[in-house]
């Protein structure tokens, strides 16, 4: 515990302060009846807007491009409405044998989870298979070292949620010697990779098609988005540019609809992006929600009052990674913002660098 007392220490403070999915659409069905979105094409220019049209204080900019510098980022975009409004590059690829970037990978970590949510939801909207079902139904009996019994508890939606109810310091490893029993499932959350790496093996098995061509068929390709998945032990990493992480925060935006085309159903959105259990009611279906009344990280039960960002709106969502790989989500002000790089700090989940762009953010749009 000693090891983490840090971040607990700075979290107290931050809480103190080509079927159906092809079908098109009328142009109503924009998240923004004021505003139409823009989606960039799949290749060409990506529209931009300019900061001084939208009544943005331009002086606070190169503070806010300054610290992000600082602190280790590679890329750093953010959308108003789907059009570019800022965007900037620093440093060295992760090889370090180039200058970083609109054309570099850099990796997604934890915030990748965002996009197996999705494929997720997509298996069950294509018939595949349903969040209520039991993990084991798809990873055979014994996937856990759990009694049967404990084990037939747990299903895909507990899986989605954090809440599988197994030891969450026995690290990453899918075998069942690593995954044992704390609680039934449903009544504990902890933030818990393992489980949630073996949603790839529930798709695959339940779709019969290899993971990635799965999640490329039914978003990466969708979308314009470009990247890979890769191995690294027992972590199955997400890497792409950034703007590819954005046309997913744009399509999350647009609830589940690029353009006019449907991707995904509104529901599965709906319910990703509220709190999928009443523990941690700041998380979703691997979403970080900001609107709960109180907030849970990582290898801790504690429960800590007030929103995750205090300087952000709280209806914001965000994909979040280690080292600050940020996915996040403002409908309320059609933002979407993106940030690629190294740990701005030590902390696990590195909520208070995101907490701090927001309040420069709010400077630079006063």
């Amino acid at each position: 515990m000693k090891k983490y007392l840090p971040l607990l220490i700075m979290v107290i403070t931050l809480a103190s302060c080509k079927d159906d999915e092809d079908k098109k659409l009328p142009e109503e069905t924009n998240n923004n009846p004021e505003t139409a979105l823009y989606f960039p094409p799949e290749t060409g220019e990506w529209e931009t807007t300019a900061p001084e049209s939208l009544g943005w204080n331009t002086d606070s900019i190169a503070a806010l491009y300054d610290n992000l510098e600082l602190n280790g980022t590679r890329a750093f975009i953010v959308l108003k409405d789907g059009k570019i409004v800022l965007e900037k590059y620093w440093g060295k690829t992760i090889l370090r044998d180039a200058d970083f970037d609109a054309r570099k990978n850099w990796y997604w970590a934890s915030a990748a989870k965002t996009m197996t949510a999705f494929a997720v939801g997509k298996a069950e909207e294509d018939g595949h298979l349903s969040l209520t079902d039991k993990s084991s139904d798809y990873l055979g009996q014994g996937w856990t070292s759990l009694t049967e019994e404990q084990e037939d508890k747990i299903t895909v939606q507990h899986q989605l949620s954090m809440t599988t109810g197994m030891d969450d310091t026995k690290g990453d490893g899918l075998e069942p010697e690593n995954l044992t029993y704390i609680s039934d499932a449903g009544t504990r959350w902890s933030y818990h990779n393992a489980p949630y790496t073996l949603l790839e093996n529930v798709v695959s098995n339940a779709t019969g098609q290899d993971y990635t061509t799965y999640f490329n068929s039914v978003l990466q390709d969708k979308i314009g988005m470009s990247g890979y998945w890769q191995w690294s032990g027992d972590l199955h990493l997400y890497l792409s540019n950034a703007r590819s992480m954005a046309r997913f925060g744009l399509l999350m935006q647009n609830r589940g609809v690029w353009d006019d085309t449907r991707i995904i159903n509104e529901s599965f959105v709906d319910a990703a992006i509220r709190p999928s259990q009443n523990i941690n009611k700041s998380y979703g279906y691997l979403w970080w929600l900001n609107g709960g009344e109180g907030f849970m990280i990582p290898q801790s039960q504690l429960k800590f009052p007030g929103t995750m960002l205090p300087n952000a709106p709280t209806d914001i969502y965000s994909g979040l990674g280690k080292n600050g790989q940020y996915v996040c989500i403002s409908p309320s002000d059609g933002l979407v913002i993106i940030r690629m790089g190294d740990s701005p700090d030590n902390s696990l989940v590195p909520v208070n660098y995101l907490n701090d762009i927001w309040r420069m953010m709010n400077n630079v749009r006063d």
